[in-house]
């Protein structure tokens, strides 16, 4: 039996340290062997603790908990936790699991209970790194190379650091899609980042023309931006920045860039240059072009729209 407490608001770092946990699990009856459970009531939390497998090999439960440090339980069901925590069968390994919203400076209240009981066994914070310290993302970007075989040369990781900021999950899907691309090379250098990857200079060269009124050259861009990415994938990218651009622009007069690139996620170089390249748009033209984005990705998710391509180019020339 193990015990593990993943905490903190980085989302991705605790879905892969759970994700690895489960890799080991038999893979004959991984899909059995294999439970989560989304803030379980304390009569179910008794009994998911109680459980025992019901194959070979061990048995994995990853329980969601942040929600049980916005309520208290009762000294006694505390203690009843506690005893079922002890006597959880040698052959189930529980994960639980509580994810704070990101770059929202939350922190789970350790004077609760819950907290001290489980902090008695395996505890881990995962905590976002901060948009500031490139030096630490591009530890992780390393990190997570080798784990794909590759190596990223120092320039081209800075540069994803640039595009991308302290998003995890979006540097892993690009790390991802490199490895796919450079094939058979080993080694990601910085051309291959422009090549292969939308970068902020691409989605603020599409947006200037949209807002400037050049649709004719808005459109073409964003075909040239097809030669990188699908359609749907361009869309989230440009929804993602556009997000980012809206924050900068409400708070570019009343906070310091460094505040700014905490908000967003964004590095502080970055924001800096966004600043300086939005001067000559206004925020209601941001928000309509956003708008207009979300109404068709909604049309598109729902079935309501089939050419995706037309779709959005038609929404860009709105």
């Amino acid at each position: 039996m193990s015990i593990y407490f993943y905490y903190g608001d980085e989302d991705y770092n605790i879905e892969q340290a759970i994700n690895e946990k489960r890799e080991l699990l038999d893979k004959n009856f991984s899909a059995m062997n294999f439970k989560s459970y989304n803030n379980p009531s304390f009569v179910d939390l008794i009994s998911i603790l109680r459980t025992t497998p019901m194959m070979f090999g061990k048995m994995l439960i990853v329980i969601n908990c942040i929600d049980y440090f916005s309520k208290s339980f009762e000294e006694s069901q505390n203690k009843q936790i506690e005893e079922a925590l002890a006597l959880v069968s040698d052959e189930v390994d529980i994960i639980f699991s509580a994810v704070l919203p990101r770059n929202e400076n939350k922190k789970l209240d350790t004077r609760r209970k819950i907290f001290k009981i489980l902090s008695k066994y395996n505890f881990k914070e995962f905590p976002t790194i901060k948009s500031y310290k490139t030096d630490e993302i591009i530890s992780w970007i390393n990190k997570y190379s080798k784990k794909l075989g590759l190596k990223v040369e120092t320039d081209a990781s800075t540069t994803l650091v640039e595009q991308i900021g302290n998003n995890l999950r979006e540097l892993a899907n690009e790390l991802d899609k490199l490895r796919i691309a450079v094939h058979p090379k080993k080694t990601v250098t910085k051309e291959d980042v422009k090549t292969n990857c939308i970068t902020n200079e691409d989605l603020f060269t599409f947006t200037d023309f949209i807002m400037t009124g050049k649709l004719d050259s808005a459109i073409l861009e964003y075909r040239k931006l097809l030669s990188k990415k699908h359609e749907m994938e361009i869309l989230s990218a440009l929804q993602t920045m556009l997000k980012k651009w809206v924050v900068i622009k409400l708070n570019e007069k009343k906070m310091s860039t460094f505040e700014i690139s905490k908000l967003t996620g964004m590095h502080e170089f970055v924001v800096q240059k966004n600043i300086e390249k939005m001067k000559k748009h206004s925020l209601k033209d941001m928000i309509k072009l956003k708008q207009n984005l979300l109404d068709i990705e909604y049309k598109i998710k729902s079935g309501q729209i089939l050419d995706t391509k037309g779709a959005i180019e038609n929404a860009i020339i709105r």
